[in-house]
This record gives C-alpha cells, structure tokens and sequence, in this order.
C-alpha cells in the first residue's frame, strides 16, 4: 500500500458559537491554555508521520497562516533578551510540517471542504483531521488509523461510544465486528440520526484517513442535512460498495478527546490540559481544589 504523506486539515468555519470572540479572530486560533487550538491537531498530524499539511480556510483565516509563519522580528526580539525558553517555543510552530493553504470560497460543508484539496492530494490516501477535536497525545489514535489503512486499504474513520441519547449529534456508524478489539467493518453510516433509528451508538470523531476514490463521490454527492455536502454520505456510498473504492474500517476510540467546538467542553479542556502540565498543574490543581472547595 502507498504510505500515507498529506493531512487536510478543514478551518474555513465562521465559529459562531464563539461569538463576539470570533468576529475577527479565527476560532481555531482559540487558545487552550497558551497554545491555539489548531497547534494542537497540526502536531498530532506530525507525530503520526505526516509532514505535509493542507490546510482548507476562508475569508478572515490569515492569522492561520501567520502563525504558523516565521516572525523575524519576535524571534530578534526574543534572541537579543536572551529568552531562550519562549524563543524555542515561537519557532516550533514554523517547524512542525511543510504547510499549504487553500480557500473554500462558498462554504458547503465539510464534504465540499474535502473536496477542495483533491488537486493538492492527488490519488494518494490521506488523513482529515478536524479542529474541533483535540486527542491527547499519549493515544495516538491517528498513527493506529493509518496503520489500518495501510494494511486493509479503503477508508478508515474514527470512532467513539457515546450515551444513545447524544448519538444525534454526530454521525454513526453500523458495524460488524472483525478479529481486532479495536477495529470494525463499517457497513453503513448516517448523519445525526434520531436516538431511536441509530444503527449504534458508535459515533463518527473528526479524525478520517481516506482513500482518494472519495473525491469522485464527492462530486456526485448531493447536498444533505442543512443543504451541505456531507462527507458521512460519500463515505456511506464507499462502505456499500467497496468497488467504489475499497472497504471502510472504524478504530473505536477509547482514549482521551477534548472537545473544543463547544464553549463549556473548550473550558473543561483546558482545565484539564493545564491540570496536566508539569509547569502550570501543581499551583493550578492547589488553586482549583480551593475554589471549588469555597465557592462551589
């Protein structure tokens, strides 16, 4: 199989859910704790052995770029203080992949987003990563995936158990079983459906690792649900009909995801992560012990 190079990576949202903090800064520009989010899923991106990233952005995105730039002047700055620390921290941005930009243009969805990165891609598979979900590094979900991919070919896409009751948030997965604990077959996926109509409760997470036959089915998808292209329907056609392109797989994800599409799972992520961290977590989790203890 041919060893999977490129990642796509879609940032062309609106981020209305965090208005007025995104009217003029991108959303995935967000910071969890001091890093913005979108550092976050470029190094996963990196650390699974993909060095070329594509990123999909829109009007008002060029902070995108510009962080992940190189700023002659910070990093004179910071040389001539002698600050060393923050100095390296500045240029790991710049360092983590060869980085390519493209605009949408008219946003039509996440499947439309994909699409616009087939010249860039070609006919070689490839991995989405989407912002909004940040995975721990310690679970290296999009290396297992990739490995997947490489030995069974098709598709592979991310999934997690949810409570049914939330599974119409996402889109889900019908599944049978094969010989691995952690890997299923998919036979059949459907956008946000009704708790009662789910085929499982085994949601789709914003991690996918494609065969490039998706982008033929893309351009023969219709729009769906809110008028968009979805990409959960071109992959609904690839694991009905493997000659389309080859199986479609799911990795059930039993690790640690932050959510950082909603407000209040963007706030216990960072809570998390900065409870984490060797330099902030000690005084943190002290800090937070009391507050919670006092005013809670």
């Amino acid at each position: 199989m041919r060893k999977i190079q490129k990642a796509v990576i879609p940032a062309a949202g609106l981020g209305t859910r965090f208005l007025p903090a995104t009217k003029a800064t991108p959303k995935e520009m967000l910071p969890v704790v001091d890093k913005p989010a979108i550092q976050y899923v470029v190094e996963e991106a990196a650390a699974a052995g993909l060095s070329d990233v594509l990123m999909i952005t829109g009007r008002n995105k060029r902070a995108l770029e510009d962080h992940f730039d190189r700023n002659y002047e910070l990093e004179s700055a910071l040389t001539r203080k002698g600050d060393d620390e923050r100095l390296v921290r500045v240029q790991e941005s710049s360092a983590l992949a060869t980085m390519h930009y493209v605009r949408q243009g008219d946003p039509r969805g996440l499947g439309h987003a994909v699409l616009c990165a087939e010249p860039h891609v070609g006919d070689q598979p490839f991995a989405v990563l989407l912002g909004d979900d940040l995975i721990d590094p310690r679970d290296p979900l999009l290396s297992r995936m990739v490995e997947i991919q490489e030995r069974e070919g098709g598709s592979v896409v991310a999934l997690m158990e949810v409570p049914r009751e939330l599974i119409h948030q996402y889109g889900c997965a019908a599944v049978e079983a094969t010989a691995e604990s952690d890997v299923v077959r998919v036979t059949g996926l459907v956008e946000k459906p009704d708790p009662a109509d789910a085929p499982s409760s085994l949601a789709v997470i914003g991690r996918y690792v494609l065969d490039p036959a998706v982008f033929g089915v893309l351009r023969e998808t219709e729009p769906g649900r809110g008028g968009e292209i979805q990409l959960t329907d071109a992959l609904q056609q690839l694991a009905v009909d493997e000659k389309l392109g080859g199986p479609v797989h799911g990795v059930v994800f039993r690790g640690r995801r932050y959510d950082t599409g909603d407000r209040g799972d963007y706030l216990r992520a960072i809570v998390r992560l900065a409870c984490e961290r060797e330099d902030l977590g000690p005084d943190f989790r002290t800090w937070l012990r009391g507050y919670v203890a006092t005013e809670l």
